[in-house]
């Protein structure tokens, strides 16, 4: 096997490429490089273990999922280390492809599923298996086809910022040397801030402009409200996504909070006794679940050409037209043939698995079954442009069009009462997994675009990734329910299950659904369209709370102040670069002490002093930190030189 000689990306990694300019990744084409291995395979399985648990019960219990990607490269740079003289970068990617699916996996099972329990219904472990098998093996074969596109063809348009932060771990691993201390460094510090708010609640998480007596009186009075979370994280992410997605983004937290949210609670009596929280929760994120699903159906219309070479591909290869085998290494997906045995294999298994495992009539089933299939093919290419965009799945959102619409569509044919809601949820299941899949996936196949890995074996090793992470959901959900519960004192709060319970059980047993700002959203989306706003970016930002979104913007500030200060766009690259560096140790340090701080809280470990962080003065700390991880991040970054590599 080759050994690999370069060791850093190249110039043109993130940025459009010139007319008949080519990119050439660290493993060039021509290379063989390890990477299937029973080394590799091994580990990334126990990852997918490890991670898929910590995912599970973290999720349930505060509402998030962490990354999984970048603590489990961190994690096979460390585990490489140890076997010195190896080029390990194949390896790594694979360990990291496979280990990375928990993450996902978790993600559509847990936003679903317990939804079951809060209904007073029951999840039997093979619903949750099959539901979280079959769309994760949905979305990782309704997304090949578009690999290309995304990864290639979009080369330097699209952020990528967890794509970008992964290969940064690890491509300083495989280095060593300066990039490997910068990253460490800023690894270490952006952990521990993070983890000191998470773990100890040092200072409080976010802060907001109730901290003054006139703000609160100005949220209270006007419902005008500015949150801004101070993770070391998402300022990281807001660097790598830059300047320009984060002020679009945020702009659609700002329409949310600045004006549907006052205007409501002045001109509604009802209104005025909620806070600026609840109007958001009730009006804002409804209207940005609309934005979403219009932006989805207009990048699908506009991404028609693509669909349509797909299908021609299929078609051509089904014909014995294949290029297969001329294709360069790093050009290489799994045959067409595969992709359609598969795709049909799973389709027949959840016909099968709807008929006998949820619904029992034949009718159902296969609206059920075209449900899935057609929501997923179309939404696919919505997940992996939001990932692209903002490195944030709005699976969530999409999942709750689903359950509404394949609620809308079941109560047609008769099937409503208990056995709707379970078969609605489990559809919403499969296909929220489908996109989560579909979302993370995508970030994988890039980091494989920009170190040189063998496309066609990420491909294959993922679906063992996700039949481990399944498996481990499902035991881990069915533990978690039996020990803590769902529903009543002390149980594990699942936010986003209970919305999908408060949404369906009204469309299955009567009830108001706010039609109306559906509507209202999708009109938006259609609006932006039309004088060239991104719709599907503005969308997130109604959808995502205000305190997530305003720390890109300052991210941003931070890329575009670091990388214009000198008249050498040579020093400005370099200091653009170094910065992504520093970014991407940000947004692993707090992944890695995010899993950290999981394990404890599984632990039961309590270290959170509660009191303190929800008080006024630990706000103003939160300021001073802030202000202080900003200052370091500029400082750092403004150090680079123009020969630094």
């Amino acid at each position: 096997m080759e050994n690999n000689k370069k060791t850093s990306l190249p110039e043109n990694a993130y940025r459009p490429l010139k007319e008949g300019e080519e990119y050439r990744p660290i493993m060039s084409a021509e290379s063989t490089p390890a990477e299937a291995t029973p080394y590799s395979v091994t580990v990334g399985v126990i990852m997918a273990i490890i991670f898929s648990a910590a995912a599970a019960f973290l999720g349930l219990k505060v509402g998030q999922v962490f990354e999984a990607a970048i603590p489990i490269a961190i994690i096979a740079v460390g585990l490489g280390g140890l076997r010195k003289g190896k080029s390990m970068l194949g390896e790594n990617v694979i360990i990291q492809s496979i280990g990375a699916t928990s993450g996902v996996i978790v993600a559509g099972a847990i936003f679903t599923l317990p939804a079951l329990y809060i209904l007073g219904l029951e999840a039997q472990f093979y619903q949750v298996f099959l539901s979280s098998l079959l769309g994760g093996v949905l979305g990782i074969v309704l997304l090949i086809p578009f690999r290309k596109y995304f990864v290639k063809q979009m080369h330097g348009k699209y952020p990528f910022p967890e794509a970008t932060a992964t290969t940064e771990v690890l491509v300083s691993g495989e280095k060593g040397g300066k990039q490997t201390i910068v990253l460490a460094l800023a690894g270490l510090i952006g952990g521990a801030y993070d983890f000191a708010v998470s773990t100890f609640g040092a200072w409080a998480e976010n802060i907001s402009t109730k901290m003054g007596a006139w703000g609160a009186d100005i949220a209270s009075r006007f419902k005008v409200e500015l949150s801004l979370n101070t993770g070391a994280t998402l300022l990281g992410l807001g660097y790598i996504i830059g300047l320009k997605y984060a002020i679009i983004i945020t702009a659609g937290s700002c329409l949310v909070w600045f004006v549907l949210v006052p205007l409501v609670g002045y001109a509604s009596a009802d209104a005025a006794a909620q806070s600026a929280q609840d109007l958001f929760l009730t009006y804002g994120r409804p209207i940005g679940i609309g934005g979403i699903a219009m932006a989805g159906l207009i990048g699908i219309i506009r991404q028609a050409g693509i669909i349509k070479d797909a299908a021609k591909l299929a078609v051509s290869e089904l014909g014995g037209g294949s290029q297969h085998a001329a294709e360069a290494r790093t050009e290489r997906d799994m045959p067409m043939r595969s992709i359609l045995a598969i795709i049909i294999a799973a389709l027949v298994a959840t016909l099968v698995f709807f008929q006998f495992g949820v619904l029992g009539n034949w009718l159902q089933t296969i609206v059920a079954l075209l449900i899935v299939f057609v929501i997923a093919f179309l939404f696919t290419t919505v997940a992996a442009n939001a990932i692209a965009i903002v490195g944030s799945n709005p699976v969530s959102g999409m999942t709750l069009m689903t359950l509404i619409l394949s609620s809308l569509v079941l109560v047609s044919i008769g099937l409503n009462g208990t056995t709707g809601m379970t078969a609605a949820l489990i559809i919403g299941g499969v296909v929220c997994t489908a996109l989560s899949m579909a979302g993370g996936f995508i970030t994988d196949l890039k980091i494989g675009y920009w170190l040189g890995t063998t496309p066609s074996v990420q491909e294959r090793w993922k679906f063992l990734g996700t039949i481990v992470s399944a498996a481990t959901v499902a035991g881990v959900m069915i533990i978690l329910n039996k020990t803590y519960g769902f529903v009543g004192e002390n149980a594990l709060t699942a936010p986003q299950a209970n919305a999908m319970a408060a949404v369906i059980k009204p469309l299955m047993e009567g009830g108001e659904t706010p039609w109306v700002l559906y509507f209202a959203g999708a009109v938006l989306s259609l609006v932006l369209t039309w004088i060239g706003v991104p719709a599907l970016a503005f969308s997130l930002g109604m959808f995502i709370p205000m305190s997530l979104n305003a720390p890109l913007v300052v991210g941003g500030l931070v890329a575009w102040y670091v990388s214009s200060r000198s008249k050498d766009e040579s020093l400005n690259k370099a200091r653009f670069d170094r910065g992504t560096l520093i970014a991407s140790g940000f947004i692993a340090g707090g992944a890695l002490m995010g899993v950290v701080s999981a394990i404890l809280k599984f632990a039961g470990v309590d270290l959170y002093m509660a009191d303190w962080a929800a008080s006024g003065s630990a706000e103003y700390l939160a300021l001073a930190m802030y202000v202080a991880i900003i200052a370091y991040f500029t400082i750092h970054t403004l150090k680079a030189k123009k020969e630094e590599e």
